[in-house]
């Protein structure tokens, strides 16, 4: 379970070294083979392969001709690739995907329970800034009692 937010940085190469506790939990569950990918290249996701396969197992069940898993398969496609964790606990952030999410220099990892999301430091605190929690984010979540 993946949880909390460490900062982070991307080097030259466009490496990131997963944090500790992060990359912990990854290789002891999961193994080092992650996939990274994006919705919308504004961040980074990184799904530890397992996690993602039973996604796709879950999309092989949508007919092929269903327009939502068209689109959700082009953009992770798109933006994705399969990647392991070296020795060092890094991975390789895809360069389009570096470029589009901006993923240069200081970066924020956040846990989204069962995979990372990685945002540029700046833009992931206009996010916070601009998109705050609401009155109705509060009722939306009590349906699931929270």
């Amino acid at each position: 379970m993946f949880r909390g937010s460490s900062p982070a940085k991307i080097d030259d190469k466009g490496r990131l070294k997963i944090p500790t506790d992060f990359r912990r939990d990854i290789e002891e569950r999961h193994g080092l083979d992650v996939f990274v990918t994006s919705l919308a290249g504004d961040s980074v996701m990184v799904y530890p392969l397992p996690v993602w396969e039973e996604i796709e197992e879950r999309l092989r069940a949508v007919p092929s001709t269903d327009r939502a898993k068209v689109r959700f398969l082009a953009r992770v496609n798109y933006y994705g690739q399969q990647a392991r964790l070296d020795v060092q606990g890094r991975i390789l952030i895809p360069q389009l995907l570096r470029e589009s999410a901006g993923m240069n220099g200081d970066v924020v990892v956040t846990g989204q329970l069962d995979h990372l999301v990685i945002w540029n430091h700046e833009r992931f605190l206009r996010l916070l800034e601009e998109e705050p929690l609401t009155d109705e984010d509060f009722r939306a979540l009590t349906q699931y009692g929270i």
